[in-house]
């Protein structure tokens, strides 16, 4: 299954470090359970958006799932795909830039072709580089939020209700990040999706981040207060939540968190891992180191 972490540390840049893939034990493992490309996004002291990615896969270069990405950013979503949908290339890889801004996907839903033409009917074709299904919802969104006037929350709330009502979903779940915001989805209640609430009422008091998941590590020295969002839990730390199915949480600049249910309490037609082709199914399963 894809896994999500996105992080906000409020106002002030801060640095960490990545690991996008925890070594596996042996090539024979590697072989199974090597992922199909990984991501982090992060933004500039002046806010530009910044991807580095590759589409990594068993056979490929592993350089870059082991080494330690270091990285300063008020924002921070990284990705680690297992592809459901579209070849293992550089233009799949989450996550993907547009109008600014970052998203990656962790779920799956199906009869893209219908979601094709609703863009073309908002004029947001163009905005589509890759085969994949999570790009085309990514798509949707920054042409609900263009029509919204740049309402990210508005854009979100229209682009996932319209996929909810008129094609099959399994997961929606998400992150979009830019240099002073974070959103996040869980929809429907498919897969997890994980908060953690790092606020001291403290001032100027240094934090340690320490988040470690099977296959997504981030390390930081004086973090401060931070705000991550998550496929799992990642460290022993009893303050993580689960969110509860149908919620967009959003987190401003000052770390303030606000969730809110704008979406259709299930999709019309809702997926399982049976509709899935053996492929599709095999990268959602939640089990899938």
């Amino acid at each position: 299954m894809c896994r999500l972490f996105g992080m906000h540390a409020g106002h002030a840049a801060v640095r960490a470090t990545f690991w996008l893939l925890t070594a596996p034990d042996s090539l024979e493992v590697q072989s199974r359970r090597e992922p199909d490309g990984t991501g982090i996004g992060t933004f500039t002291a002046d806010g530009q958006p910044r991807v580095d990615k590759q589409p990594v896969a068993a056979w490929e270069d592993r350089a870059f799932a082991r080494e330690a990405r270091h990285v300063e950013s008020t924002t921070f979503l990284a990705h680690v795909r297992y592809a459901s949908l579209g070849a293992h290339t550089y233009v799949n890889t989450h996550p993907f830039e547009q109008d600014a801004r970052l998203f990656a996907h962790n779920g799956a839903f199906s009869e893209v072709q219908t979601l094709d033409g609703q863009l073309r009917e908002l004029g947001a074709s163009g905005l589509v580089q890759g085969q994949t299904d999570s790009e085309r919802m990514f798509a949707l969104i920054t042409a609900e939020t263009r029509r919204a006037g740049g309402d990210v929350g508005a854009g979100i709330a229209a682009a996932l209700t319209w996929i909810a009502e008129n094609l099959p979903v399994l997961s929606l779940n998400c992150i979009i990040t830019t240099a002073t915001d974070l959103w996040a989805v869980r929809y429907p209640d498919t897969h997890e999706l994980h908060m953690l609430e790092n606020i001291s009422d403290a001032p100027d008091v240094g934090r340690h981040l320490n988040a470690r998941s099977p296959r997504i590590s981030a390390h930081g020295k004086d973090v401060g207060d931070h705000v991550l969002v998550a496929t799992e839990p990642m460290a022993d730390d009893p303050r993580w939540e689960m969110m509860e199915p149908g919620t967009l949480l959003h987190v401003g600049s000052d770390l303030t968190t606000t969730r809110t249910f704008p979406f259709p309490d299930h999709p019309r037609r809702r997926l399982t891992l049976n509709d899935l082709d053996p492929a599709a199914a095999a990268s959602q399963r939640e089990g899938k180191a």
